[in-house]
């Protein structure tokens, strides 16, 4: 077994072309024996958001605070708070928005070998 306390976790800031204001953490992932999963945290600042991007891989996220915006490949927003689940299809395009003035930050679950 493995307990993390996130505020232990280091912070890195996302590095891909499109994203602003976000960073991420890895409380529990591949390094960790995780066998299917890796949990990743994701903080937006306010006025940032992650790229508009897709992969070949589902996530699963949990809104743990703020308030945001899912975006998906029409433009479209759905709007997220604290206690929401969002789940994006493996190739679905999308972006995280922050669209309060507090950071937003989520959980997200995705296969380990993308973590």
């Amino acid at each position: 077994m493995k307990v993390v306390s996130l505020s232990d976790v280091e912070k890195k800031e996302v590095n891909m072309e499109g994203a602003v204001g976000a960073s991420k953490q890895l409380p529990l992932g591949s390094n960790d024996g995780a066998p299917v999963y890796s949990y990743r945290v994701f903080t937006v600042e306010a006025g940032g958001h992650t790229p508009f991007h897709h992969h070949p891989y589902e996530h699963m996220n949990y809104v743990i605070e703020g308030e945001g915006a899912l975006v998906n490949a029409k433009g479209e927003e759905t709007v997220l708070k604290a206690g929401d689940f969002a789940l994006v299809s493996p190739d679905e395009k999308h972006q995280y928005r922050n669209k309060g003035d507090k950071p937003f930050k989520m959980i997200c679950g995705v296969p380990k070998q993308f973590e």
